[in-house]
């Protein structure tokens, strides 16, 4: 195999016209050009260069592996430019997955500001299942993946985004719908419309109302907030969903928060624990943080929960 270095040794001679000239130009003694040369040619299994006069010129192998030494001066030179780029975080691509109400929320602020920073990194934005999106990323076919409550085992790391807060969604002329917030036990005797799939979702409403000694009586089961919100305003019973989640309000529906406990769901995204330092993914994180941030893009102002 012909070594590389050495064509561009052989290059520089040519391109000199003696082994003196290209030594000086290359920074090495005469001895360790002509050697070079020397190891080329046995590699090759012809004589690259003759002399002529105090110069030498290059054989007609000498002339066709300098050809190709500048083609591949060429690629190496734009190889490591495209190297440089990609580790600046100029060039790449970024593969994402992420739960349906995380996309407004937190994603598309965060893409936002990584276009800003990183115009030319290519974004791979997907919706994906939290088991699917994690196996992704362990499995190295995505960088980064948003869920809630994930598992931080088999190589990879959970980075904290968020606590989502639930509130609690009611029938317009509920009994409750003057309060400015609702006691989580006062929803105990309720009816209850479903928003989650079975989940960790799901797991953080359980989870509250065990807390305060009762179990959620879900007469239907939506796994839709903006669906839930309708039975809701139908009268079928009261609902909670996430801050995320809340999105458009159903006119006969008003939102509370709840307290004593709030039930929240851990909003996390999920990196593999092995990824080498990437300063998209690094500035892709940090816009995350800061769209997950009280009063940061991602987040409703304060006082949204009391609207009707």
């Amino acid at each position: 195999m012909l070594d590389v270095r050495r064509m561009q040794v052989l290059r520089a001679v040519v391109d000199t016209g003696s082994v003196t000239a290209a030594a000086a130009a290359l920074g090495y003694t005469p001895s360790a050009v002509s050697q070079q040369i020397a190891a080329l040619e046995k590699e090759a299994g012809a004589e690259l260069l003759e002399r002529v006069g105090r110069g030498v010129r290059p054989t007609a192998a000498g002339l066709l592996l300098t050809e190709h030494a500048d083609t591949v001066g060429r690629q190496l030179a734009e190889a490591e430019a495209a190297l440089a780029d990609l580790l600046a975080g100029r060039s790449g691509r970024l593969s994402v997955r992420y739960f349906a109400t995380a996309g407004a929320g937190l994603v598309a602020p965060a893409v936002a500001r990584l276009r800003e920073l990183h115009p030319g990194v290519r974004l791979d934005l997907r919706l994906s299942a939290p088991q699917d999106a994690v196996a992704e990323v362990r499995e190295g076919r995505a960088d980064l993946a948003i869920v809630v409550r994930g598992d931080g085992s088999g190589g990879v790391r959970l980075v904290p985004l968020l606590e989502d807060p639930y509130l609690a969604v009611l029938p317009r002329g509920h009994r409750l719908a003057g309060r400015r917030s609702v006691r989580l036990a006062e929803l105990a005797e309720e009816a209850f419309v479903g928003s989650e799939w079975p989940g960790p979702c799901l797991d953080a409403q359980l989870d509250a109302c065990a807390a305060v000694g009762f179990r959620p009586r879900f007469v239907v089961e939506s796994e839709d907030y903006m669906t839930a919100q309708g039975f809701v305003a139908a009268g079928l019973g009261v609902s909670l969903v996430p801050r995320l989640g809340l999105g458009s309000r159903h006119p006969g529906v008003v939102v509370r928060e709840v307290r004593d406990p709030v039930p929240v769901r851990t909003v996390q995204a999920v990196v593999r624990e092995t990824a080498p330092s990437q300063p998209a993914l690094d500035a892709f994180v940090e816009a995350l943080r800061a769209a997950a941030l009280p009063g940061g893009p991602g987040r409703p102002q304060g006082g949204t929960a009391h609207a009707a």
